[in-house]
């Protein structure tokens, strides 16, 4: 096995992350290593120096999962960020192939959703952060600049983790810049997780790697995230200062992704941001179509009197 793999490199990432003091050791001088020693995190888990060591150096695959929930503990993890240290620890356990997987797909059902959610931005992501669907309105709130039918095609589908970190446009948009940031890796580890196969997101993260040392920070970091209702502050290029607050929901019929719509606050500034985009982008809508009627004169003269000879 080459390195400690996602498992070790987990482990010695929250262990830096760890203070004597956090635990109530006190800080005797100088440390030659970030955080606790190897020795100290196993005392706490409760488990031997040795064992640990070989854990975290990738040569143990064979954690139970009262040594995990003990190292879970001692490391002060949250839920979600033990549950990403047991599919760590079971992906250690197998061999995985890397595999290209399918396209994603769009369920009918959810793209009629977003039809009825016409006064709401709202967007479907794929497991790697790729944007399989949005309506007119998600398109005008977060990437306006972008084909709007560019998630139709598979081979160049927008990414918000790549527009993220290399679009000026997205990185404009996010006041708390960072913060967005820190979420969208945080979800990027947990998906690298949960699909350790996965060949198209370790090519998402290795072209990240390359492009943005800020990402490479912060996937060094180790941290994972839920995707809990945040409200973020965004300076958008037409409407100006509005909050939005993002949730991201499950979809069962297609587990692997998720509905995010952006809301404002009932009566709020932000919320009469929104009826102006939505407002905006119907009469653009109304325009083209009319323009487009102009146009072609004699196609819509053929179109009516086909009508009406279907109707004699």
């Amino acid at each position: 096995m080459d390195g400690p793999g996602p498992l070790g490199d987990f482990l010695q990432a929250r262990r830096a992350q760890l203070r004597p003091e956090d635990i109530g050791l006190p800080p005797f001088g100088p440390r030659r290593v970030t955080g606790l020693r190897r020795e100290e995190l196993a005392q706490l888990a409760g488990v031997s120096a040795s064992y640990y060591t070989r854990l975290e150096q990738g040569l143990s695959r064979g954690a139970s999962q009262e040594v995990l929930d003990a190292i879970g503990r001692a490391l002060q993890l949250s839920d979600h960020e033990r549950d990403h240290l047991t599919r760590l620890a079971d992906a250690s356990r197998r061999t995985t192939r890397t595999r290209r997987p399918r396209p994603e797909k769009v369920a009918e059902e959810t793209r009629d959703l977003m039809r009825a959610m016409d006064g709401v931005p709202a967007l479907v992501l794929g497991r790697r952060t790729d944007v399989l669907a949005w309506n007119s309105l998600g398109h005008a709130l977060l990437a306006g600049h972008v084909d709007p039918l560019a998630p139709h095609d598979p081979a160049h589908r927008p990414n918000m983790s790549r527009m993220l970190f290399l679009d000026p446009h997205c990185r404009e948009l996010y006041r708390d810049w960072n913060r967005k940031a820190r979420a969208v890796v945080g979800n990027l580890r947990t998906a690298a997780g949960r699909h350790p196969e996965d060949q198209l997101l370790a090519e998402l993260v290795g072209e990240l790697t390359m492009k943005s040392p800020e990402f490479v920070a912060l996937w060094r970091d180790h941290r994972v995230s839920a995707c809990d209702p945040v409200s973020y502050d965004l300076h958008h290029p037409t409407l100006g200062s509005l909050t939005v607050t993002q949730q991201s929901l499950a979809l069962i019929r297609s587990p692997e992704q998720v509905l995010v719509v952006c809301t404002a606050r009932a009566g709020s500034s932000s919320e009469a941001a929104l009826a102006l985009l939505r407002q905006a982008g119907a009469a653009q809508a109304q325009a083209q179509a009319q323009a487009q009627a102009q146009a072609h004169p004699a196609e819509r003269d053929a179109a009516e009197r086909e009508g009406l000879k279907s109707q004699n």
